[in-house]
């Protein structure tokens, strides 16, 4: 059984990220989305806030599962029993990063691969940093996001009028 984790902190899921995982789901007997939960950034939203957005935006795919963790992603990949460790690539600046991260999980665990799906046309921009930003400012993300996220950033926002919860973009690798 071939077995795949999708890790990302998902603050909050997008529909990029939707995709990624629809796809990856073709390929893999079962997917897990690994919701990371004390990156080293600001978060918008909670650790469970973030597990049921992306349960409730992931639940029309069969073979895939929602868990959090913490702690290195080969550690999780590891403990699920996944051989391959799933990222989604935007932009050239995207492959950078992917390529030491993938290293840097090789060396740690060899029997790990990690597999690249390119972002879609539509999706290539988007990332959680950016659907934030646009959110807290404004803008209209309703197809950026499912229905679920777009009410969440909108609660967000409006709970953050005089702004002094408002966060700032810290990573553009969501």
């Amino acid at each position: 059984m071939r077995r795949a984790i999708y890790p990302a902190t998902f603050d909050p899921i997008t529909n990029g990220h939707i995709d990624i995982a629809a796809r990856a789901a073709k390929l893999f007997d079962e997917l897990i989305v690994g919701v990371y939960d004390r990156p080293m950034k600001s978060l918008l939203f909670s650790i469970e806030e973030r597990l049921a957005m992306s349960r409730e935006a992931l639940a029309h795919l069969g073979n895939v599962e929602v868990k959090s963790y913490s702690g290195l992603t080969v550690n999780f990949a590891k403990e699920q029993g996944a051989g391959y460790i799933v990222r989604g690539l935007r932009a050239l600046s995207d492959f950078e990063w992917e390529l030491q991260l993938s290293l840097a999980n090789h060396q740690l665990e060899p029997d790990i691969d990690t597999v690249c799906l390119m972002a879609s046309q539509e999706y290539s921009f988007l990332s959680s940093s950016i659907l934030r930003e646009i959110a807290l400012n404004g803008g209209s993300i309703k197809d950026m996001a499912p229905a679920g996220v777009v009410e969440a950033l909108l609660q967000k926002a409006k709970n953050d009028q005089d702004g002094s919860n408002r966060i700032k973009i810290v990573s553009v690798r969501d």
